[in-house]
């Protein structure tokens, strides 16, 4: 059986998934003023919605920006706030989708706002932002009512009960923040019915902490509308808005705070004290003994684990002080005996597995083939990289196996796949709204810039790819798959290989012909990726399609022309940064010119990232690989097909 944080764990992945509702709860066009959609307000709007849907995964949920003068009677001011408990990715979602929903609901009028089940948004020709006190003046208040059938014998004992416990919640919220709580608590009728109720109470940051609690008791005070189905509402205003059912609607764990007390619990009090003193001690004895259980089985555990693996240098020669390593029993067990429920991904060097740690952490076990190419060495080498590697855009290493001829990896579980998943699927492309892409640009940045600059070790990756992108549960990408990474001394800045090894698109010309490779080839990976996530297309299908193109050519060109927002993905529609977009393709051409010495570090690409400004910014040349004429690829080199294992992929060139 699942446990509770697993249960959870797998809604917010379902949540991710479905996104959005399809329609809003609420919204609400007054009408007073309108607009025409050629004018300066309606330009105005336009870009405020284009930035709120950028800023979707901002910091708390919330966020408020002005298009236009401030002081300008055509300046659009709006915000967005979503819901304290939900992912921020589940913001994004539905933030953009109610950027995209609102010009259609209120297609003229000047103020507007719709609420949807995870967020809010709001816009206005007048400032929005910590105006409290005057919402019921300018924008209605919505409040959703129980089913007929939720009703309860005493309802004005049960409404004074809810409403100390709504003010209560209120009262606690934290200063500034989400200005966000959820409770539990137990309403006990005088017939001994108890009824579990559940709370949520969130007021937008930008108001004060009076103009929360006001803004809840106004909410409060409308609760009559809903006559004697009480059990069970839900209150939109402006600036706040609170909910109540016999059920759990949000996520995460209940608030600590304790209900208030009310005539309906107080009857009883000496039955529960009774209770109360009987059912204390058996709870200790419970708990002490459930101690005790688990104390012993996780001794017996720790003391069969350092029988059979020592935390001493290991038959590979790598410290296992950082991580576990585990025996093939045990992997057999967490995998379910390496069953085809729990296989997840299949390529060259082995399968990939779902697995379960006894601690209850899920877990990608990575099971190489005994045929494998990827031998001692690589082996040795993966596991040595990435257990010296501690970065939140770099996918992390738990533990490993070696005995006799398995060789397997344990990593940590990322359950959105990889990058590559959601560009080739046409389906899961409009999960990539412009701020995930420029959010996973920008991430995939600071881990490239860990690998080269940062960390501990001078690492090269040398397979860097969308497929070896894996993305979180919040879109946040890490980079996998380090069994081809090379490790650099302090002073060295290049290396040179017999056996060239990647894949054909993201390889730098000199490292494809010449097995010449430096931080720069993975600089000019880097850049391919970038395109491809401009684009939303994949470096290799557009060469099929395009016979005489490669993807490169094909911005460079768009670039070359003066018209480079024509080759952005056609899905995002007119919903991106326009400076951003071009900034993204600027970076990206400039990663991949033919010469390393005109490619960016990525210190610089961060710098780029970081300034929107191009004044002082270097001037792409004609990239490497331009065209199909003299810079192909040389016939001598063979490619070999690319094979993906769980979206971490290693592919081979060989020479004849």
């Amino acid at each position: 059986m699942l446990s509770s944080s697993s249960s959870s764990f797998f809604l917010l992945i379902i949540t991710l998934f479905t996104g959005a509702t399809s329609r809003p709860v609420f919204y609400f066009c007054p009408n007073t003023t309108t607009y025409t959609p050629n004018s300066p307000y309606g330009a105005n709007l336009k870009s405020l919605l284009s930035a709120l849907s950028s800023h979707g995964n901002h910091e708390n949920g919330f966020y408020t920006f002005t298009a236009g003068d401030h002081h300008d009677d055509t300046a659009a001011h709006g915000l967005f706030g979503c819901r304290g408990d939900i992912p921020t990715a589940d913001c994004d979602i539905c933030v953009t989708q109610a950027c995209s929903d609102i010009l259609q609901l209120c297609p003229k009028e000047k103020t507007a706002i719709s609420w949807y089940d995870k967020c809010m948004l709001r816009y206005s020709d007048g400032p929005v932002s910590g105006r409290a006190a005057g919402d019921d003046d300018r924008l209605a208040t919505r409040v959703l009512c129980g089913k007929e059938q939720n009703r309860i014998s005493q309802r004005a004992l049960f409404m004074e009960w809810i409403g100390k416990t709504l003010e209560e919640m209120t009262n606690s919220l934290s200063s500034g923040g989400k200005k966000f709580g959820t409770h539990k608590g137990n309403f006990t009728e005088e017939s001994e019915t108890t009824t579990t109720i559940y709370s949520l109470v969130q007021c937008w940051p930008d108001i004060s902490d009076s103009d929360c609690q006001s803004c809840i008791r106004r909410g409060i005070q409308k609760l009559h509308a809903c006559g004697d189905s009480t059990l069970g509402a839900r209150v939109l205003l402006p600036s706040c808005t609170f909910r109540y059912e016999t059920y759990r609607f949000y996520f995460g764990e209940t608030a600590s705070a304790q209900p208030p007390h009310s005539q309906g619990n107080i009857g009883h009090s000496s039955s529960k004290k009774v209770i109360f003193v009987i059912a204390v001690p058996v709870i200790i004895g419970i708990i002490i003994l459930f101690l005790a259980t688990f104390s012993f089985v996780r001794i017996r555990n720790v003391k069969k684990r350092n029988t059979t693996t020592k935390t001493i240098v290991d038959v590979i020669g790598t410290s296992t002080g950082e991580f576990s390593q585990y025996d093939f029993a045990t992997i057999r067990t967490i995998t379910n005996d390496f069953s085809l429920e729990n296989k997840i991904g299949e390529g060259g060097y082995g399968s990939v597995y779902k697995g379960m740690l006894p601690i209850g952490q899920e877990v990608a076990v990575k099971r190489l083939l005994r045929s494998s190419r990827q031998g001692d060495q690589e082996f040795k080498n993966e596991v040595e990289v990435v257990a010296k590697l501690q970065h939140k855009n770099l996918v992390r290493l738990l533990g490993f196996c070696s005995e006799g001829e398995e060789k397997i990896l344990i990593y940590e579980f990322v359950p959105n796949k990889s990058l590559d998943y959601f560009l080739v699927d046409p389906e899961k492309q409009c999960l990539l709204n412009w701020s995930t892409r420029y959010k996973i640009i920008r991430g995939i940045a600071r881990g490239l810039l860990y690998l080269h600059e940062d960390s501990r070790l001078r690492i090269i990756h040398r397979d860097l790819k969308t497929s070896n992108i894996l993305l979180d549960a919040n879109m946040d990408p890490k980079i996998a798959d380090f069994g081809l990474a090379r490790i650099f001394g302090v002073d060295q800045t290049q290396g040179t290989t017999n056996r060239v090894v990647g894949t054909y698109g993201y390889m730098s010309p000199v490292y494809a012909m010449h097995g010449e490779f430096s931080a720069s080839s993975d600089v000019f990976s880097f850049g391919v990726i970038l395109l491809e996530i401009i684009t939303g297309r994949k470096n290799r299908y557009f060469c099929e399609i395009n016979k005489t193109q490669n993807l490169v050519s094909y911005a460079w060109e768009h670039w070359r022309d003066g018209s480079p927002l024509k080759i952005l993905d056609p899905t995002l529609e007119k919903y991106y940064a326009e400076n951003e977009v071009i900034q993204c393709m600027h970076i990206g051409l400039l990663c991949v010119q033919e010469y390393a010495n005109e490619r960016l570090t990525m210190g610089e690409v961060m710098c780029m990232l970081n300034n929107y400004s191009a004044n002082n910014w270097a001037t792409p040349h004609e990239p490497a690989f331009y065209g199909n004429g003299s810079k192909r690829m040389p016939r001598e080199i063979e490619l070999e097909q690319s094979m993906t294992v769980n979206e971490v992929s290693i592919s081979e060139l060989y020479p004849r």
